[in-house]
């Protein structure tokens, strides 16, 4: 469910990208925005959405972190740990 929830994003991401280049193709047709002012603000665009993207999955991350830590499951840290406990005895 997570997975989906993360691509569905992700799809979304990918379908504004494309809206936004077509409707910059447009108005470079109509003469209405220069073609490099059309790539700057893609650019930008593309950077503000790849920073987004970073602070959404550390959101995410630090999200199930606590779920795991509230439902008390073991991480894989826990299990390696107890494995060295283990095998010192």
């Amino acid at each position: 469910m997570l997975k989906d929830i993360l691509y569905t994003g992700l799809g979304m991401g990918v379908l504004f990208k494309e809206k936004v280049q077509a409707e910059l193709q447009k108005l470079e047709e109509e003469g209405k925005i220069k073609k490099d002012d059309a790539a700057a603000l893609l650019k930008s665009l593309s950077q503000k959405g790849e920073e987004e993207e970073k602070r959404v999955k550390e959101i995410f991350k630090k999200s199930i972190k606590e779920v795991i830590k509230e439902l008390g499951l073991a991480t894989k840290e826990d299990i390696k740990a107890l494995k060295d406990e283990l095998s010192k005895k």
